[in-house]
């Protein structure tokens, strides 16, 4: 499949946009793969309820939802709060913090949510409330197509370590319905099988969710990737019988010392494949690693309703009344990663050493980006200004 024909395919599953309409378009990703619908988010308190209720997900995409989520904000508050900057400001700030809430284990989410506070903090003594929610807007925008540059870049990173006719494990969903590219741990194995590679993927289930066979088999299915769902449990059976060449996963919040963050269920995974001695690699954008956490025990895991264990669909598979422990999460320890894979490069160890070199590579990145951005926007600020 050319480039331009998987781009194509993948670009029908855009997680989350922006309309004409300045509300936040979103693929209820509860509904797949029955149906394909769609949420319109017109205010703060809608973005919330669909990070928090999984009509989005994914951690980039969620980072995505949260920077449009400022926005929508910002256009909504702006004219109520006429020149008061100040009261723009702290309705701003009280945003972040909510919409932060919404999902506490993705680092993604805070720092997109920060990303634009930043910006406010830089402007807003430079302009009105109107000309920033604009600002802000664009800034939002940024966040998107930043991401789909730097799924493109891991991806590139991460199909040099796909060998041909691979059978590659993969657990959770990490494609186009997770970020608003082709994906990370995913978009890895769309350019190895753009780049004619006979690649088969075994689909973790992943429950108590079924992210694996809800949604990454449509994604993969929809491309036209070979594939087979498998139970979560046969993941070690296929490992013990020769049938896995390499492992790859997503994250939603990387330590300083390589401990990976990522959907419950990745940690047996990774521990397994390293006993079998089959290759594992996390696949992360810089800004879901996390340096002011020194190690996984310090990452805060979220725990979510008992009935997506007890039930499916209107099934009720414990008896009523059960007691129930579901973490979205687990924490997968650095000595069980053959790598890291990142828009700036293939980490290894020692973690601390190489993820804080690709996190100052892509901080540089990112502030060269930032000050031309903010020369612009000083500059267009300032010509505003003369005018009134």
């Amino acid at each position: 499949m050319s480039a331009s024909e998987l781009e194509a395919k993948l670009s029908e599953l855009l997680a989350v946009a922006w309309t004409e309409n300045n509300t936040i378009r979103m693929l209820d990703q509860r509904e797949l793969p029955a149906k394909m619908t769609y949420i319109e988010c017109k205010n703060v308190e809608d973005v919330h309820q669909a990070i928090f209720d999984m009509t989005i997900r994914g951690a980039p995409a969620i980072g995505a939802a949260g920077a449009y989520g400022m926005a929508l904000a910002a256009v909504n508050t702006a004219s109520a709060c006429g020149d008061n900057m100040a009261e723009f400001v702290e309705k701003l700030a009280a945003t972040k913090k909510y919409l932060d809430s919404a999902r506490p284990t993705a680092v993604n989410l805070e720092w997109a949510t920060g990303r634009i506070m930043e910006l406010v903090q830089l402007l807003h003594t430079r302009t009105n409330p109107t000309k920033l929610a604009e600002l802000i807007l664009r800034e939002a925008k940024e966040v998107a197509d930043q991401d789909r540059e730097i799924n493109r870049r891991l991806g590139d990173y991460g199909a040099k370590i796909v060998p041909n006719k691979a059978n590659i494990l993969h657990h959770c969903n990490t494609g186009a319905l997770a970020t608003i590219g082709r994906g990370t741990a995913l978009g890895v194995i769309y350019t190895a099988f753009e780049q004619g590679k006979d690649v088969h993927v075994w689909v973790d289930e992943t429950r108590p969710r079924l992210q694996g066979a809800k949604l990454t088999t449509f994604e993969l299915m929809h491309a036209g990737v070979p594939l087979h769902l498998i139970p979560d449990n046969a993941a070690g059976l296929l490992m013990y019988q020769g049938k896995v060449d390499l492992i790859v996963f997503g994250a939603d919040r990387v330590a300083a010392n390589g401990d990976v963050a990522n959907k419950v269920g990745t940690m047996k995974v990774a521990i397994c494949g390293k006993e079998m001695g089959v290759p594992v690699y996390a696949c992360v954008p810089t800004p879901t690693i996390d340096l002011n956490i020194a190690s996984g025990r310090d990452i805060v895991i979220e725990e979510r309703s008992p009935e997506e264990v007890v039930v499916v669909g209107s099934t009720r598979l414990a008896p009523e009344g059960c007691p129930v422990f579901n973490p979205a999460f687990d924490v997968t320890p650095a000595k069980y990663l053959t790598g890291i894979i990142t828009e700036e490069g293939i980490c290894y160890p020692p973690f601390e050493k190489s993820l804080a070199e690709a996190k100052a590579r892509a901080e540089a990145r990112t502030r060269e980006a930032w000050e031309r951005t903010l020369k612009e926007l000083s500059a267009e600020v300032s010509q505003e200004g003369s005018k009134q």
